[in-house]
């Protein structure tokens, strides 16, 4: 017996040894794969994982059903991938509110972003837009800002709910350029648009895809883009930054697993996501949209969760945003 052990022993750990690299090669054999996507269909993140999923499908050979799991600002879809076996066959795609906003707004969650997920990469940036009413008598950000600091909270600015992107972009201008204005939320990017041409407020921030052909269509007028640099698609529109020095926001949306995932699948799937997010075809399709494709895999991906998170939670500690 004594003899038996240690060569029951070895042959354990070279079996060990020889797993690891196969569960990457047969990875995915058995069936469907799942990509939760928190929010109903329609939205912008819905968006990008219905494209990336049809990429990916072709490339790995299998079929990718996308899920729409909605629900209190996409706690129940990461709940739901929290709880998912971690095995490669469900994986979520997220915009960055759920991972770096939601334990700042909410008194508690049903899941760690660090600690119950594989952060596997970034996949999108979502360039956001401030416009205007063309009633309001400013054309850049400083006047804008002249005119705010002038009459502290007679300004009013639309979002698409509490806590939404739009309205914590606001809030982090504000914050940025110490003006005081009047939040008016809505249900959604695109009511909020609506309230924005009609004159219920005077300006807002949202997707650049959103309010852009207001802007073509002279129902708003364009102030700036969030981005660090002007966008090649609108080299005429400046950024916050070149009037706020620094000032860069701008919503995300990337691939997670449930923690526990083997190391050679996550290495696998991040090696397949990174060629679909180069793939010309899948490129044009994103910058058609006014999408920035923005990969940050693994441990880079980790650090902008971890950085967003710290941002956001002095905006909303500073704003005392809270939710139900």
């Amino acid at each position: 017996m004594k003899k038996i052990l240690p060569a029951l022993v070895a042959a354990v750990g070279l079996l060990a040894l020889t797993a690891a690299p196969s569960l990457a090669q047969e990875w995915p054999q058995r069936g469907t794969i799942r990509m939760i996507v928190p929010y109903p269909a329609g939205g912008g993140t819905d968006v990008v994982a219905r494209i990336v999923a049809k990429f990916l499908a072709e490339r790995l050979q299998q079929t990718i059903i996308v899920e729409n799991r909605g629900g209190a600002n996409g706690q129940v879809g990461l709940q739901a991938l929290k709880q998912s076996p971690p095995d490669g066959y469900t994986m979520a795609m997220t915009s960055d509110s759920p991972m770096t906003v939601n334990p700042w707004v909410y008194k508690s969650i049903p899941y760690d972003p660090m600690k119950d997920f594989i952060h596997v990469t970034s996949v999108i940036r979502l360039p956001s837009l401030l416009a205007v009413h063309p009633s309001l008598p400013v054309h850049n950000v400083a006047e804008l800002i002249a005119l705010a600091k002038s009459k502290p909270g007679s300004l009013s600015y639309a979002s698409a709910g509490v806590g939404n992107f739009s309205h914590l972009e606001a809030e982090l201008f504000s914050q940025a350029a110490g003006v005081t204005m009047v939040h008016v939320p809505y249900k959604g990017t695109g009511p909020s648009a609506m309230g924005m041409i009609g004159g219920e407020v005077q300006l807002g921030f949202n997707n650049v895809s959103t309010l852009w052909p207001y802007v073509k269509a002279g129902k708003l007028v364009a102030l700036a883009v969030m981005e660090p640099k002007r966008m090649p698609e609108l080299p005429d529109v400046p950024t916050i930054a070149e009037t706020i020095p620094g000032f860069d926001m701008a919503p995300w949306v990337g691939i997670i697993l449930p923690s526990g995932v083997p190391k050679p699948i996550v290495d696998r799937l991040t090696k397949e996501i990174l060629a679909v997010m180069s793939d010309s075809a899948a490129v044009k399709l994103f910058t058609d949209q006014q999408l920035v494709v923005m990969t940050l895999p693994g441990e880079q991906f980790t650090a902008l969760i971890k950085k967003d998170s710290d941002k956001w939670e002095k905006v909303v500690k500073t704003a005392g945003i809270k939710m139900e």
